[in-house]
């Protein structure tokens, strides 16, 4: 089941595709710092034309820079085949994927290249498959909360301008970062099994209920959707802006900056850091983000012969449930600066949905559940949103979107 392609404008920086290739299997995810520095300078230097081309054209302007991007490729590529007596001198591979850089992706960027190895003996040889980071905006921009500086796309834009290009193939992607509307001719054709799909809770004192943390504690989260649910438990912390990768939040938490945090426990299992966690919280404390525990491979719809290798590895009971949700949020027109939550999943052959809307203080919450058939999961989710959207009504958020607009910070506790 594909999902649906709808045309949108992108703006953002565009960062040429890193190589990383003949890296040694992931030993807890970690990368050398040399690749990541390589990735960021290449972007620092190039994303000023591209941002530019971005603002003020849209989509057709990247489809401009990315057609220029092949010229420039094809050309480098030529010289380097002439160099080499006409050969290029090295092998050249069957795909190339293209990731962020975060330790995080790359774990997940080295699973995607496993799980190609062991279902095509073609991809088997390391140079088979090469990996290409890409620094994005969402990287770049820490110091800032994901509501202030556009939601969703901030970590695919960059990635986007990439496989228009034809500089990467296919990209891996952490689901719950990819906008709803894809750009267009390209589909995400690809789910791997699912992770565990909850949140947990990390605090350096071993306090494990929001509800224990005294009054002005500091919570750490970029979400709105956590600090809508922390909210509701509790009114009388303080949630805070804290982004980075896992172990940039980590080094946060015990160095005090904050009294506990949220992070995805399936980042943690990926990269073999549970030990780190206090409490995992169930569904029915936190619920979970839009597409959560799923990575997801995106492609060219038109090109056949990636198409062949992707479709092959995908775990439908996963692209099910996901569908459904990413409906539900669509269906609300949801981004980073609502707090939306939403989980299906099929049990004995039913799929099983729940949702829920809050406001970013926590204090009104629009909870809903559905079920129906698996093959109907787009449907399901869509009307569940437009349910919700009905309940709340059309004031509701719209007066959500413009409280976070006059905030200066999104993820500080909401005071009227």
């Amino acid at each position: 089941m594909a999902m649906s392609n709808v045309a949108f404008s992108v703006v953002g920086q565009a960062a040429p595709a890193a190589s990383l290739r003949g890296v040694p299997a992931v030993e807890g995810a970690v990368r050398p710092a040399s690749a990541f520095e390589h990735a960021a300078d290449v972007n620092t230097a190039n994303s000023t034309i591209v941002n530019g081309l971005l603002a003020l054209g849209g989509v057709a302007a990247v489809g401009r820079a990315a057609g220029k991007r092949r010229s420039q490729r094809k050309a480098r590529q030529c010289a380097t085949a002439v160099q080499a007596g006409g050969d290029g001198g090295a092998t050249m591979p069957i795909l190339r994927l293209g990731t962020r850089g975060s330790p995080l992706a790359l774990a997940q960027a080295y699973e995607a290249k496993k799980r190609l190895a062991e279902a095509f003996p073609e991809l088997a040889d390391d140079d088979a498959v090469e990996i290409q980071i890409i620094s994005t905006t969402g990287d770049q921009r820490l110091e800032i909360s994901l509501a202030e500086i556009g939601g969703k796309g901030l970590f695919t834009r960059e990635l986007d301008v990439a496989l228009m290009a034809k500089e990467v193939d296919f990209c891996v992607h952490s689901s719950k970062d990819v906008p709803t509307d894809l750009i267009p001719n390209t589909e995400l054709c690809t789910f791997l099994p699912r992770e565990d799909t909850r949140d947990v809770i990390i605090s350096a004192d071993g306090t494990e209920n929001f509800e224990d943390l005294p009054s002005g504690a500091l919570i750490g989260t970029a979400s709105l959707r956590r600090q809508a649910q922390i909210y509701a438990k509790n009114p009388d912390v303080k949630c805070v802006n804290f982004r980075g990768n896992v172990q940039t939040r980590l080094r946060k938490l015990q160095a005090g900056d904050v009294k506990c945090t949220l992070l995805a426990y399936a980042g943690l299992k990926r990269m073999d850091m549970e030990e780190h966690l206090t409490r995992i919280l169930e569904w029915d404390e936190m619920l979970p983000a839009i597409a959560q525990g799923a990575i997801s491979f995106q492609c060219r719809s038109d090109d056949e012969k990636t198409l062949g290798y992707m479709r092959a590895l995908n775990h439908l009971p996963t692209m099910q449930a996901v569908t459904c949700e990413r409906a539900f949020l669509a269906a609300l027109d949801g981004n980073c600066k609502t707090p939306i939550a939403g989980q299906a999943k099929i049990e004995d052959g039913v799929l099983k949905f729940r949702g829920l809307v809050c406001s970013v203080d926590g204090k009104t919450n629009f909870p809903i559940t559905a079920e129906g058939k698996p093959e109907d999961a787009a449907k399901i989710g869509h009307e569940a949103g437009l349910k919700i959207r009905g309940e709340a009504g059309e004031k509701f958020f719209k007066d959500m979107q413009d409280y976070v607009q006059e905030l200066a910070a999104a993820n500080t506790k909401p005071v009227r």
